[in-house]
């Protein structure tokens, strides 16, 4: 009998890596025979509880992916881009959480749910995850494409602080407290004044609370931001329209954890609400949270810490046909990160 397959996650004691051992500690089985956390000289040595064991994190080495089948990489892009190739090398699959390698055309960029055969195909030794804003709609958009045909998207994201990582989350944390109590909003620059005492160093360009920042990433051409690129890029190379239409606007708000999308979605073929409705209620990995009479749609704060994707406000557009509005949540830390690179690693765990 082959051996359990070996499972390295690099990047452990960070906030996507500390998740994604969460979620593995939630399963009820998993396949891995050991999983190895690895992180870098500052967190080696460290203990942590995995599947009901204590595990010592290893410092990151070419030694380190000995014997490893998959490695799991939550690390910032250059970290990913040097040693990703490093672990394929020594013979394990790496499945990236970063930007390095999404849109390298040989490197699958791999959503289990809407194109997992794509797993299989990867002359590199590994498989890219999408940005977790992307990702946040991928679901529902795969399984509305499959059964509609998709042609174009406009798109406009409400992003969580915690997209900028731990920094964000202690940004915003900051500043909540800062204007907490205060009278504000009133006169411009309020807001400014009562976080300035923070200082400037912020990974956001404007203050986040009381709030909404309509800017993510870095700048492109043409007044393009870096995170508005990735959602056009990525959802072609995902979905596998190389010519599908797509527009974003990518906004922060001040939510710790949940990104938010108002899609607006045309398809090739009729498609009404109701059969929309059926379409993504049959998805194991998607809820439909859609009665306005009632008070019921999905928002960060009902959604944050959950797995699936929640789809809400279905509508049939006025004056676009073959047209749809949605509106939809999905944890980026869970879903939109770790939990997407997690199930990549379960979909191929059966290879070894």
């Amino acid at each position: 009998m082959a051996q359990a397959p070996v499972l390295a996650i690099v990047g452990a004691t960070g906030a996507v890596g500390t998740t994604m051992i969460d979620i593995i500690n939630a399963r009820p089985e998993v396949p891995w025979g050991e999983i190895r956390p690895i992180a870098s000289a500052r967190s080696a040595g460290k203990v942590l509880q995995i599947r009901g064991a204590g595990v010592e994190v290893q410092v990151l080495s070419p030694e380190a992916f000995d014997g490893v089948d998959i490695a799991l990489f939550d690390v910032p892009d250059e970290i990913s881009a040097e040693w990703a190739p490093i672990a394929a090398a020594r013979g394990a699959v790496a499945v990236d959480n970063s930007g390095a390698f999404r849109m390298d055309p040989d490197v699958p960029l791999v959503v289990p749910e809407v194109n997992a055969d794509q797993a299989a195909n990867r002359p590199k030794g590994i498989i890219a995850n999408p940005n977790c804003t992307t990702l946040s709609m991928m679901a529902a958009m795969g399984a509305l494409h499959r059964e509609f045909g998709l042609e174009a998207l406009v798109v406009a994201s409400y992003q969580a602080a915690s997209g900028a990582g731990q920094p964000g989350i202690d940004r915003l944390q900051a500043e909540l407290s800062a204007v907490a109590g205060k009278d504000l909003g009133s006169v411009s620059g309020d807001v400014a004044a009562a976080v300035a005492p923070l200082g400037d160093d912020s990974p956001f360009p404007a203050p986040l609370a009381l709030n909404v920042v309509p800017w993510a990433g870095s700048l492109k051409d043409d007044g393009w931001s870096s995170e508005e690129l990735k959602v056009r890029n990525e959802s072609r190379k995902i979905l596998g329209i190389p010519d599908l239409k797509v527009s974003a606007t990518c906004v922060r708000v001040p939510v710790v954890t949940t990104h938010a999308l108002s899609v607006h979605a045309t398809f090739a073929r009729e498609v009404t609400v109701e059969a929309a409705h059926k379409v993504l209620s049959a998805q194991p990995t998607i809820v439909v949270d859609d009665d306005p009479a009632n008070g019921v749609w999905p928002t960060p704060a009902a959604v944050v810490g959950q797995d699936p994707t929640h789809v809400g406000r279905v509508r049939q557009a006025l004056d676009f046909p073959n047209t749809l509005e949605l509106f939809v949540c999905g944890d980026n830390l869970r879903k939109g990160a770790a939990l997407n690179t997690y199930e990549i690693a379960e979909t191929i765990a059966g290879e070894f």
